[in-house]
């Protein structure tokens, strides 16, 4: 293998990868279509080897480890109704559409079933960051999206099992039937056996013996992941669900929860950082570009199905949810992007001579262009439920209420603002988790940036941030963060004077709110308070103009909350305000 090579491809995958999630794509589009332009389908600066190889399936391993790892099992039984309907029926009408045209242009069963997959899997990464972006991420649209792309990959992969076990099996009678069912039913058991009666008595016994070290531990689960893999080998499984399965178990063994976060950072940082990238780089080097002229009806049919398939397929079995065939169009349409399980499902095939370099190619150029077209479609579906009224806020989902910092401004606020959602505030100080505690608040010691932290206090059910220590920098770094990386839908961050007007500029880019809309001496604030030379008032307001608010509440007075129909709001300045609403507004004494 030329080192010059890997250095190369790597490169390239790096470049692809940061130009595509910096449009909003996922990175493997940008590795694809860096495989097809530096490889040999264009300019041929690149090529493979069998050690390139070996590294690329190596980090489809590590890659489906990950994937595993970042599930967690609990929330796949949460799964809301609409959320299995959609998965359902984005994944059964493509999958029907993708074995038809295969055989009605005189491909195998099997050939059409593998295309079938590839149309019906999705991409939860295609996703995310639009949710962001379209400030829909508190809709019912995104709720359910996320929930069915989360059971659609799962259930893709177990299926793909399955199926790749038949491809593979040969002559197919009712001995050999019952012998793969066999062998697919006891891999599963043994996985389960191992995942959870053998795995976390093991774990805890390596604790006892001080054997808790990072590289041990990364050490161990990659042996437990190739483990997985060959055992899915034994049970003529594809190995990539037993790195998948393994991901699983391990999450649930390693008690430790910030051990258990740097180990899934350290596997996410090996797979998708170096070794994923090698694989879709490569198998960009695989399509062929005479499709789109030797096969221009198949390419553009597979896509124009795979597109239908998904939006008129998550349509019509969304439908018994109640909530309208608008919505689950919108929400179909939200979900036609496919990524990388699709890439490797198609890859698997091609190497294991069940499609051909053609369909291989088709596929590729289907999971690009499908991808692309989703912002323009989830965006053209929200913008027509919204001019229908018909954008529903999530009622499930993301709840709680998360405080970044325990002083005595923070308490007072956090204690005002308490009514049915769950409150949570988080400081480096142990004095004001200990005060809050005092007051009936929860509170968790630990710093804001430490994602441990974060997950302890809920940071994956959170519905609303607010970032609030006297540190400005620090508070716009955690709500970007929270945006960002956690998928926050409401995000508030304290601004404490005018020289900070870049951290506003900063909170526009990731839809972040001013906290209170407006600037906050917070220092200030919390030695009047702790000076006892504050009062929390209420304020009704009876007509919402500003000479009426400017007359009851002062420059020198700070609103925080809006009680309205007995639930409760983040002031967020006079244009929401309406007749009858309660404002809790501290003032000096």
């Amino acid at each position: 293998m030329s080192i010059l090579n890997l250095l190369l491809v790597l490169l390239v995958a790096w470049i692809g990868g940061l130009a595509a999630t910096r449009l909003g794509y996922p990175s493997v589009l940008g590795e694809l279509l860096a495989g097809i332009l530096f490889g040999p389908p264009l300019l041929g600066i690149l090529y493979g080897s069998e050690a390139i190889a070996v590294l690329a399936e190596l980090g489809v391993l590590m890659m489906m480890l990950y994937i595993g790892m970042e599930i967690d099992p609990r929330e796949l039984g949460k799964a809301s109704k609409g959320g299995i309907l959609a998965a359902l029926g984005g994944f059964i009408v493509p999958f029907a559409l993708g074995l038809w045209i295969v055989v009605d242009g005189g491909g195998t069963v099997i050939a059409g079933v593998f295309v079938g997959m590839a149309m019906g899997v999705t991409s939860l990464a295609t996703k995310s960051r639009i949710l962001v972006d379209l400030k829909i991420l508190d809709t019912r649209v995104a709720h359910v999206m996320l929930a069915g792309a989360l059971v659609a990959d799962t259930l893709s992969l177990i299926i793909f099992a399955g199926i790749i076990s038949f491809a593979t099996a040969g002559q197919l009678d009712l001995v050999n039937i019952s012998v793969i069912a066999l062998k697919v039913i006891l891999f599963f058991f043994v996985s389960w056996f191992l995942g959870y009666k053998v795995f976390p008595p093991f774990y805890k016994w390596l604790k006892k013996k001080n054997f808790t070290g990072r590289t041990f531990n990364a050490t161990l689960i990659l042996l437990i992941a190739l483990a997985f893999a060959e055992l899915a080998h034994l049970a003529e499984l594809h190995g990539i669900l037993g790195a998948f399965i393994a991901g699983l178990v391990l999450r649930e063994a390693i008690a430790v929860k910030k051990l258990s976060h740097e180990l899934t950072d350290l596997v996410k940082d090996v797979s998708l950082g170096f070794l994923a990238p090698i694989f879709f780089v490569t198998a960009g080097f695989q399509v062929s570009l005479e499709v789109i002229q030797t096969d221009t009806y198949l390419l553009i049919m597979t896509i124009l199905l795979a597109t239908v398939g998904k939006i008129v397929g998550t349509a019509l079995f969304y439908l018994p949810s109640g909530f309208g065939w608008r919505e689950g169009v919108t929400i179909g349409a939200g979900m036609n992007g496919r990524g990388a399980v699709e890439i490797v499902i198609a890859g698997i095939g091609l190497n294991a001579g069940i499609i051909s370099q053609e369909i291989f190619s088709i596929l590729v150029f289907m999971a690009i262009i499908t991808t692309a077209t989703v912002p323009v479609l989830i965006k053209s579906g929200i913008d027509w439920l919204e001019k229908r009224n018909e954008l529903a806020r999530s009622t499930v989902g993301k709840d709680d209420i998360v405080i970044i910092g325990a002083g005595s401004l923070a308490r007072l606020f956090a204690k005002a603002l308490i009514s049915k959602r769950p409150i949570t505030l988080i400081d480096s100080n142990e004095g004001n988790c200990a005060k809050a505690k005092e007051m009936g608040l929860k509170a968790i010691y630990g710093d804001a940036l430490d994602d441990v932290v974060l997950r302890d206090a809920g940071i994956d059910s959170t519905g609303m941030i607010i970032a609030m220590t006297p540190n400005a920098e620090v508070n716009v770094l955690i709500a970007k963060r929270s945006s960002e990386e956690f998928l926050v839908p409401q995000i508030f961050a304290a601004i404490i004077d005018d020289r900070e007007k870049g951290l506003i500029k900063q909170l526009e880019t990731f839809s972040g709110q001013l906290l209170f809309n407006n600037k906050i001496k917070i220092s200030e604030w919390e030695n009047l308070i702790n000076n006892d030379q504050i009062m929390l008032e209420q304020i009704r307001i009876e007509t919402p103009s500003r000479e009426e608010i400017e007359k009851k509440i002062p420059k020198d007075a700070l609103p925080m909350i809006i009680v309205r129909d007995n639930k409760k709001f983040i002031y967020n300045g006079t244009k929401s305000l309406r007749k009858g609403d309660l404002i809790l507004a501290l003032f000096t004494k």
